[in-house]
């Protein structure tokens, strides 16, 4: 085999994989298509779990240490309209203003310096699979090849070639209309007010938010703390846009023109970029040993959701594809992939799909119904809904056990101060490996010697917490909680059903395999 994995496409998916399977030990091989990365403006940042998770493995500083501007307050656009969390002490949602370009370079040193080969100006022209490899035709600078491995991953996006070639469905539909972005500075003629309306000389007043036209919508993000404003157009449209072709800012300001009836001066464009809507996602993630991954797999009808669903895709996938390879993988474990985040797509496709129906309604039943929804936001317990349904913190994944079996399993891991040998330390600052891990947060003799048997790919670690929310949680390498035992559970119960999320996630005993 020339790798265990090849990993198709060098955007934040694949290179979030392939930094992923090295930490599991594992060998990837990484062929990207464009010899070099695109300068072309994409995704402008990350929010959500993402960045607990890129926490988790110590890389949310290196992450902020690339942004392009100071981290913005908590508010986001949902459908048109907008939702303001800032007086929320604890909003659910938070976002990082890092360009695509910039996060890719951020994870391209990483893959780096844990070894991971990375072939740009190599295309993937066919693929095929047997019961025991899968093989990919490649066209490389000096002609072409093969290569050969254990499994493929196709992160190589919106047309993916992989998915294509594997024959899997990606049903959905295509919203008539494009979408065009621009972050820009205005000269003195365009003041921005108080309340983020823009005063415009020669024009009068630009309001901040979202603004309904004939011709349109116009989204203007602003504030007098920032020289920089985020300006938005939507237009009914059915024309096909090469992604590889930048917006030019005539384009841009000939929609703004359309939209707004009127020019708007700019004296620097910081970034421009176009884009369309697709609702579609793949009937199966896992055909044989093919898999997909990221925009490959899902397309979803908005902004500020696709980068976060498509890492944590990644993260998902990456241990279960490690545990295969390595032989110690219980039957079952690479279908838990589909299982999981397909049901996870399905749940970003619910939220994006209706900002779709409020956002592209133009008939005043549809006015109503988005003016209903921001009154609806103006109250703290659906901002805190929605803020977690735009952040994905409210996914928790199916667990097996008995009825009744403790509310963490499934969920993300909380946020838990520990204090331990290692002096006080978040549970992040134990996952940066990307190893499972037992946290015995009750000094429970017990359990940690019934986890002996799993000791070469389980690590233990001992340490006390305040509000202690279990005797001990079972943390999967995605952060993900296979299992817990409740304060004080007796050894009669917690020790066989930790033995039992031990093998049904981890494989056999040591000593039974």
């Amino acid at each position: 085999m020339d790798a265990d994995v090849i990993v198709v496409g060098a955007g934040p998916t694949g290179l979030m994989l392939a930094c992923e399977l090295r930490l599991a030990g594992v060998r990837p091989l990484v062929l990207e298509r464009q010899s070099h990365r695109r300068d072309t403006a994409r995704a402008g940042g990350l929010g959500g779990r993402i960045l607990e998770l890129l926490r988790h493995r110590g890389l949310l500083e290196r992450c902020e240490a690339a942004c392009t501007g100071p981290v913005p307050a908590p508010r986001f656009p949902f459908g048109g309209i907008h939702l303001d969390l800032t007086r929320l002490a604890d909003p659910p949602l938070h976002a990082l203003p890092l360009p695509q370009q910039r996060l890719e370079d951020v994870l391209a040193e990483r893959a780096g310096e844990l070894g991971v080969e990375i072939r740009r100006g190599h295309q993937v022209s066919e693929v095929g699979q047997d019961p025991a490899a899968v093989t990919a035709e490649v066209l490389g600078p000096e002609g072409p090849y093969r290569v050969t491995a254990r499994y493929l991953a196709g992160c190589d996006g919106a047309r993916s070639r992989i998915r294509v070639g594997a024959g899997i469905a990606f049903p959905g539909t295509t919203c008539p209309e494009v979408n065009r972005l621009a972050q820009v500075a205005f000269p003195d003629t365009v003041t921005v007010l108080g309340n983020g309306d823009l005063d415009v000389a020669g024009h009068g007043t630009v309001p901040g938010g979202f603004t309904r036209t004939d011709r349109g919508l116009l989204g203007v993000g602003a504030s007098p703390d920032s020289p920089v404003v985020s300006l938005f157009t939507t237009e009914d449209e059915t024309d096909e846009y090469d992604d590889d072709i930048p917006m030019s800012l005539t384009e841009f300001q000939d929609s703004l023109r359309r939209v707004l009836g009127t020019d708007l001066p700019v004296r620097e464009v910081i970034r421009l970029s176009r884009f369309t809507f697709k609702a579609r996602q793949a009937e199966q993630y896992r055909k044989g040993r093919i898999l997909l991954a990221g925009d490959a797999a899902h397309l979803f009808p908005a902004t500020g959701v696709a980068i976060n669903a498509g890492m944590l895709d990644a993260v998902n996938l990456a241990w279960k594809l490690a545990a295969d390879i390595h032989g110690r993988a219980p039957d079952g474990l690479l279908d838990t992939y589909h299982d999981e985040r397909h049901p996870a797509g399905a749940r970003t496709m619910l939220h994006t799909q209706a900002q779709v129906a409020l956002r592209r309604g133009t008939d005043p039943a549809a006015e109503a119904l988005r003016e209903v929804f921001q009154e609806l936001l103006a109250d703290e317990q659906p901002q805190r809904r929605l803020g977690a349904f735009l952040a994905g913190t409210d996914i928790r994944y199916p667990m097996p056990g008995p009825p009744g079996h403790h509310p963490l399993a499934g969920a993300f891991v909380p946020d838990l101060t520990l204090h331990s040998d290692r002096g006080t330390i978040g549970v992040g600052d134990l996952l940066h490996t990307a190893r499972p891990l037992l946290l015995d947060l009750a000094d429970r003799e017990d359990l940690r010697r019934a986890a002996g048997s799993w000791r070469s790919r389980v690590d233990v670690h001992t340490a006390k917490t305040d509000d202690r929310p279990a005797d001990a949680i079972l943390i999967r390498p995605d952060a993900h909680i296979a299992w817990a035992a409740a304060v004080d559970e007796s050894p009669d119960d917690s020790v066989p059903a930790l033995r039992d999320a031990l093998t049904r996630w981890f494989g056999a005993p040591e000593g039974d395999v």
